[in-house]
């Protein structure tokens, strides 16, 4: 696996993601009770953009460049919040920085919170757990072990509450079939957990094939609820650069499809360089 993820850090697909990332932990919060984080996919944890990667492709500058120096509207402010107290002080240092989801959820989480990040290259997590903020940190274990592999062996979580987040490179043909079966076994598992999971869109037939296999699936594991968000900045082709993503939300908090209304077009009206949009539907439960 050669992916590397500081090539695209900060862009429109970070931007998205971690921005319902947030807004799901926050909402997970309210809850005096503990809960537990599990990322599959967790890659270094913090991305410099002015190295050599991230100024090669500059895809920063169009994603999380664009938001920062945008005034948001109050209502779009307010849920953007969270995001942007992480992101901004550490895009204003010397060298500027982007977070990724493990930096987003360490810096969320309580004391009585868990979390366990995982990836299949052994160098991104040695690179995690080598940060003092992470190394000290005795909530966190990092794991150098497959993400899929991982997701089966972890759930369900002791605290029986909690978030999956599964953001795969998606380098191989077989991703969306992958992805499909670890998410078909963990619900069977842990049926009531909240699951995050990105996908790439260059192919829609082959994204809305992945969707549709999984609302059956996730209907066959007993799973009521499932959001799906998704954001361009360009009309995608198969061909060219990533310009959509989606996520699907499984059992997501109830306040998130109104949330995302709101802050999706506004973040795809920021970032987007041709035809831009936003989509929000369910793909169970009313």
């Amino acid at each position: 696996m050669n992916y590397r993820h500081a090539y695209h850090a900060g862009n429109f697909a970070d931007v998205f993601k971690h921005v319902v990332l947030t807004r799901i932990l926050v909402y997970l919060k309210r809850k005096e009770t503990a809960f537990r984080v599990i990322d599959t996919h967790a890659g270094d944890g913090i991305y410099d953009l002015s190295a050599e990667a991230a100024e090669k492709t500059s895809e920063w500058r169009d994603g999380i460049g664009k938001v920062a120096a945008a005034e948001a509207p109050p209502d779009v402010r307010d849920l953007l919040e969270p995001y942007l107290a992480i992101v901004l002080p550490l895009l204003n240092a010397d060298p500027p920085l982007y977070p990724g989801s493990p930096t987003f959820a360490r810096r969320l989480l309580r004391s009585q919170d868990r979390m366990i990040f995982c990836d299949a290259q052994e160098e991104a997590i040695a690179v995690l757990m080598a940060r003092s903020e992470f190394r000290r940190d005795r909530r966190i274990k990092g794991i150098a072990i497959d993400g899929f592999t991982a997701l089966n062996a972890f759930v369900p979580p002791v605290e029986r509450r909690g978030l999956v987040l599964i953001d795969p490179p998606f380098e191989t043909k077989t991703e969306f079939v992958d992805l499909l079966a670890a998410l078909t076994a963990a619900t069977r598992k842990w049926p009531s957990g909240v699951y995050m999971a990105w996908f790439p869109i260059k192919d829609r037939g082959a994204a809305n094939g992945f969707l549709d296999a999984l609302r059956q699936a996730m209907k066959d594991a007993g799973v009521r609820s499932a959001l799906r968000l998704e954001l361009q900045v360009e009309t995608p082709r198969p061909d060219a650069a990533l310009v959509a993503n989606g996520l699907v939300i499984l059992n997501p908090p109830y306040p998130l499809a109104v949330e995302a209304r709101t802050v999706l077009p506004y973040l795809a009206r920021t970032m987007g360089t041709g035809r831009f949009g936003a989509d929000i539907q369910r793909l169970l439960g009313d």
